[in-house]
C-alpha cells in the first residue's frame, strides 16, 4: 500500500504535464486519490503526527488536476481520508491497519506520506 500511495505522489508531483493525454475515467481517478490522500494528510495532522505543510503542497498538487465536472466522489474520497481510510486504485483501508502491516507507527506512516508530498512539492513551478 505505501508503494501504491508514493507511487501516486510521484505521478501527481512529476506527470501533470501527461494529463492532457490521458482519459477522463484516469483524470477522474487521479482527482479523487488526491483528494483522498489531501484527506488523509488532515488525518495525520488532526493526530499530531504532522504539521501543515504537506498539506498545503498537497491541496497545490490536487489544484494541477482537472476536476472532473462532478465533484462529489472526490469530496468522498477526501472526507474519508480525513477519517484515516486510504483510498487508492480500487484498494481501500484503514490507516492504522496499513502502518501496523507495514510494521511501523501511525506518526511514521504519516511522516512518510508528508515526506513525499514535500519532495514532490519541491518540484512544483514557485
Amino acid at each position: 500500500m505505501r508503494k501504491i500511495i508514493l507511487t501516486g505522489i510521484a505521478t501527481l508531483g512529476f506527470a501533470a504535464p501527461v494529463f492532457a493525454q490521458a482519459t477522463s475515467d484516469q483524470m477522474e481517478m487521479a482527482y479523487n486519490s488526491a483528494r483522498n490522500q489531501l484527506g488523509i494528510l488532515k488525518y495525520c495532522q488532526t493526530s499530531g503526527h504532522i504539521d501543515g505543510s504537506a498539506i498545503a503542497i498537497q491541496t497545490k498538487m490536487v489544484a494541477l488536476i482537472p476536476a472532473p465536472s462532478d465533484t462529489a466522489k472526490g469530496d468522498a474520497a477526501e472526507a474519508e481520508g480525513a477519517k484515516g481510510k486510504i483510498s487508492a486504485m480500487g484498494i481501500s483501508q484503514d490507516l492504522p491497519a496499513s502502518a501496523k502491516a507495514q510494521n511501523v507507527t501511525e506518526k511514521q506512516f504519516c511522516e512518510t506520506i508528508a515526506n513525499a508530498v514535500n519532495q514532490a512539492g519541491a518540484q512544483l513551478p514557485k
